[in-house]
């Protein structure tokens, strides 16, 4: 059974998984709209793996005996001076990410609560991916500074990204 703490604490992280997938979604409008529909598809499969996250604790929520309480998600910016700042923020919304699963990890530990613990070890560990992914655009386009050829480059190489449903050969 969850405790009422993190049952509250999990049901505002489903909140802020769902808001980095609206986040997501509105960076690939900007991108589709700025003729980037390589930085766009990256953008999309990354909402799509945070909506997965969203359910991850969706469902570990109800597992354990808790309720799944929505709550209204926050309007994310529409537009970014750059790729480079766009992801710069990318970077930081995934830091402060880590550090709400690392705050959910300390709760399940004054809680005594090993099936949310290890639950959480998967986010741990998904969140260290998560930062290095954008941390390496980001050095990428540092580079790249103002050369278009190699902004369209690398607009190739994120295009080339796909979601774990194309991964495992689903639909």
């Amino acid at each position: 059974m969850l405790s009422k703490a993190l049952e509250e604490a999990i049901n505002e992280q489903i909140n802020k998984e769902l808001y980095s997938a609206y986040l997501y979604l509105s960076m690939s409008a900007y991108c589709e709209a700025e003729s980037l529909p390589g930085f766009a598809t990256w953008m999309r499969v990354q909402a799509q793996e945070e909506v997965e996250h969203a359910m991850k604790f969706f469902d570990h929520v109800n597992n354990r005996g808790g309720r799944v309480v929505l709550k209204a998600i926050e309007m994310p910016p529409p537009v970014w001076k750059s790729p480079l700042e766009m992801f710069e923020q990318v970077l930081g919304h995934e830091r402060k990410v880590t550090g709400l699963i690392n705050r959910l990890y300390e709760l399940a530990l004054t809680e005594n609560d090993y099936a949310t613990q290890m639950e959480l070890q998967w986010f741990i560990t998904e969140q260290v991916e998560e930062e290095d992914n954008a941390g390496r655009v980001v050095g990428q386009l540092k580079r790249v500074g103002d050369q278009p050829m190699g902004l369209l480059m690398l607009d190739r190489q994120l295009g080339e990204r796909q979601g774990q449903a194309a991964e495992d050969g689903a639909d």
